[in-house]
C-alpha cells in the first residue's frame, strides 16, 4: 500500500475521483454524521456542470438543520441555528431534491430518512429502499459501488470511520482481501473522535485525503426534553432489566429515561418511585443495583449508553470492550466527551459493523455467550391490537424514516434463548384532529409482524405478548392502552370476534390518563426525573419556552383555545417580557403580533402553573 494522496481543495478532489474512474460514479455514502459534505458537495456540483457524468448515491440519514414550520418555531429557532446544530453545512444534493433542480444525471437513494423531513418530496419518497439495516450492504454491493466517501478522524499516521463503521468497516475488510474494487476518498476532520475497533485502519488504505483549511462543524442532535409518558415508560423498562444482562437502547427522549432509570437502580433512588406508581404490578421487578454490570451491543451508540458507560454500570466486557456499537449522531457535547475521554476507556467502546451489532451470524457461538439476558429497547409510532408494531411509514405509503435495525435487533432477540425485544411508543399521540391512539385496531403498514411481538411498553404499563393467543395479546394491550379509547378498541376487536363478547377492561386499568401519570411522577419532577437528565444546549429561557410552545401547538388548530390563552395572557405579558424578548414578542407592532405575544404569555402562565 502506498501513501494516500493528500489535497487541500474539494473541487481538485472531486476532479481527481472521476479522473480515476470515469464517468461513472457508483457512491456508497454512509449514513448521518459520517458523510464528508464538502466532497459530496464538490462532487454533486461537478456532476450537475458536467451532463455525461454520471453519479449515483446510496445512503441513509441525510442530516439537515429543521426547517421551522410556523411563525413560533421560526422566531424560536433562528437565533440559536448555529449555537443548537453547529454550523453544519447544508447537503447540496437534498437542496435540490427538496426543490426540484437535482439533475438527471445525479440519483439518491435512501434507506432510512431523518425522522418525518422527506414527507411529500415525490422523487425522495420514489427513491426510498425499504431494507433492514443489516441488508443494506448487500444492496449497496449489488450496485457495484467504485467510491466509498467518508468523514474521517486522524491519528498520526491512522484513520478512524469513527462514528460510521457501520457499513464501511464491511467494505474495508472486502478492499483488503480483494473482494471489493473501490475507491476510498476520505475527508480529515478534527471534532470526531478517534474510535477503535474495525473503524480504525493505516493511513494508507486511503487513496484520497482531503484536509480543509477550515473543517465544518459536527451536526449536533438537540435533545428535546424528557415529558412525564417518556420518563414512565422508562420506568417500566428499567423494572426488565437484569444485572449481568445485555442492552440495546435507541436515540430520543424514551432511550434518555430508560437510561436515568437505570441510574436511578444504580443508586438506589428509584424504589420509591416504583412504590408510587398508580398502575398494577405485572410482575417484573428488577429494581437494585448493577453488582456485575451490563455489556451494551447496539446499532446507535447514545448518550444514554455513554452515561451508562461512564457511570460504570456498563462495564461487563465482550473481547475487552464493553459496548460495540454500528454509529453514533449526537450533541456537540457528547462528541467532546469522547475525545477528552482517556484513550484506554475510549478503547473499550469499539465501533464496529452492523452485521457484528445487530446480528447473530458469524461468530454465533461466541454471540449467543455474550449476549445473555438481552434486551433490545426500540420506540415505534403505532401497535396494532395485535401486536404488530408500525415505526416507518404512514397509512398511506409515505415513509417517515424507515426501518433501520428495528427488525434485527426482534429478530434477535427471538433467537436467543433468554432475550427480549421491548417496543416502546406513548399511548397517544396529537394529531390534526385532536388526540389519538397510537394503540390502534389495525393498521396498513407493519414494520414488525404480529408473529414477532414480544413485549410492549407505554406509560401506563407492561404488556408481555410473547406465546399468548390473539385474544391474550388484545387483553394485554387494551390495559396499557389510554382509557379514552379503551371501549371502542374492545369494541372493535369484540366486531372481529378476536375477544369474547363478555370481556372486559379490569376496573384497576380505567384511570390511564396523562393525570394519573402527572400526579404519579409530580413529586419526583424537580430531582430525579428532571427534564433534562444528561444536560441541554437550550439556555433558562428556551427550556421555559419549550413546554409553552407545545402547548401553543395544540391550542392552534382550536380558535376557542387560542382566544382562552389570549385573554390568560393580556395581563401576564410584562411578566414573561424576557420569554418575550427571546421570541421577538416583547414590543409587537401589530395587532396579529400583539394577539400572538398574549397567546404565548397565556402559555407560559399555565405550564409553569402546572409544572
Amino acid at each position: 500500500m502506498s501513501d494516500p494522496d493528500w489535497m487541500e481543495d474539494a473541487d481538485a478532489v472531486a476532479k481527481e475521483i472521476v479522473r480515476r474512474l470515469g464517468n461513472d460514479i457508483r457512491v456508497g455514502l454512509p449514513l448521518g454524521l459520517g458523510k464528508p459534505v464538502t466532497l459530496v458537495n464538490a462532487l454533486t456540483r461537478l456532476a450537475a456542470e458536467t451532463p455525461n457524468l454520471r453519479v449515483s448515491i446510496f445512503t441513509a440519514l441525510t442530516l439537515e438543520r429543521p426547517a421551522p414550520s410556523s411563525n413560533m418555531q421560526r422566531r424560536f429557532l433562528e437565533p440559536a441555528m448555529d449555537r443548537l446544530f453547529g454550523r453544519y453545512p447544508q447537503v447540496d444534493y437534498a437542496n435540490m431534491l427538496r426543490n426540484g433542480t437535482l439533475p438527471p444525471n445525479v440519483e439518491v437513494r435512501e434507506f432510512f430518512f431523518l425522522a418525518g423531513r422527506w414527507l411529500g418530496v415525490d422523487e425522495a419518497q420514489r427513491n426510498y429502499v425499504s431494507v433492514n439495516y443489516s441488508h443494506a450492504r448487500d444492496v449497496l454491493l449489488a450496485q457495484r459501488p467504485n467510491l466509498i466517501l467518508h468523514l474521517v478522524a486522524r491519528n498520526g499516521d491512522r484513520l478512524s470511520v469513527s462514528s460510521n463503521p457501520d457499513i464501511t468497516a464491511d467494505l474495508m475488510e472486502m478492499r483488503r482481501d480483494g473482494r471489493l474494487d473501490a475507491l476510498f476518498a476520505g475527508e480529515v476532520n478534527p471534532e470526531l473522535p478517534f474510535m477503535e475497533g474495525p473503524a480504525a485502519f493505516p493511513a494508507t488504505e486511503a487513496d484520497i485525503l482531503y484536509d480543509p483549511a477550515e473543517p465544518f462543524e459536527l451536526f449536533s442532535a438537540v435533545k428535546q426534553p424528557v415529558d412525564d409518558a417518556s420518563h414512565a415508560i422508562g420506568l417500566h423498562v428499567s423494572r426488565m432489566v437484569p444485572d449481568a444482562g445485555t442492552l440495546q437502547i435507541g436515540i430520543g427522549t424514551i432511550g434518555d429515561a430508560v437510561a436515568q432509570a437505570l441510574l436511578l437502580r444504580e443508586r438506589g433512588e428509584i424504589r420509591p418511585i416504583h412504590a408510587a406508581s398508580p398502575f398494577p404490578d405485572d410482575g417484573f421487578r428488577e429494581d437494585g443495583p448493577f453488582e456485575a454490570g451490563l455489556y451494551a451491543v447496539t446499532e446507535m451508540l447514545v448518550d444514554g449508553l455513554l452515561q451508562l458507560f461512564k457511570a460504570g454500570i456498563i462495564r461487563r466486557e465482550v473481547d475487552g470492550a464493553a459496548i460495540h456499537a454500528g454509529f453514533f449522531v449526537e450533541s456537540r457535547d457528547f462528541y467532546r466527551q469522547l475525545r477528552d475521554m482517556a484513550p484506554d476507556q475510549r478503547a473499550r467502546i469499539s465501533m464496529a459493523p452492523v452485521s457484528f451489532t445487530n446480528t447473530l451470524l458469524g461468530d454465533e457461538h461466541g454471540k449467543r455467550t455474550a449476549r445473555t439476558n438481552a434486551r433490545f429497547v426500540n420506540s415505534t409510532m403505532k401497535v396494532s391490537l395485535l401486536g404488530a408494531a408500525v415505526s416507518d411509514t404512514k397509512a398511506d405509503g409515505q415513509v417517515v424514516s424507515g426501518v433501520g435495525g428495528q427488525h434485527d435487533f426482534v429478530a434477535q432477540a427471538h433467537a436467543l434463548s433468554d432475550g427480549r425485544s421491548v417496543i416502546t411508543l406513548s399511548a397517544t399521540r396529537r394529531g390534526s384532529g385532536g388526540v389519538e391512539s397510537n394503540i390502534v385496531w389495525t393498521q396498513s403498514n407493519e414494520t414488525v409482524p404480529r408473529h414477532l411481538r414480544d413485549i410492549v411498553v407505554t406509560e401506563y404499563g407492561i404488556a408481555d405478548l410473547w406465546g399468548k393467543s390473539d385474544a391474550e395479546v388484545i387483553s394485554a394491550l387494551l390495559e396499557i392502552a389510554d382509557s379514552r379509547f379503551q371501549d371502542e378498541l374492545l369494541e372493535q376487536a369484540k366486531e372481529a370476534g378476536k375477544i369474547p363478547r363478555e370481556h372486559e377492561v379490569s376496573p384497576r386499568r380505567r384511570a390511564n390518563s396523562p393525570e394519573t401519570v402527572s400526579t404519579w411522577l409530580r413529586p419526583f419532577r424537580d430531582g430525579p426525573l428532571p427534564d433534562f437528565p444528561f444536560g441541554s444546549d437550550f439556555d433558562d429561557i428556551e427550556r421555559r419556552l419549550l413546554p409553552a410552545l407545545a402547548m401553543l401547538k395544540e391550542a392552534a388548530s382550536s380558535r376557542r383555545a387560542m382566544l382562552r390563552l389570549a385573554v390568560q395572557g393580556w395581563r401576564s405579558r410584562a411578566h414573561y417580557a424576557e420569554a418575550l424578548d427571546r421570541m421577538g414578542l416583547a414590543k409587537p407592532d401589530s395587532l396579529r403580533l400583539t394577539f400572538e405575544s398574549a397567546v404565548l404569555a397565556g402559555c407560559l402562565r399555565n405550564t409553569e402553573t402546572s409544572s
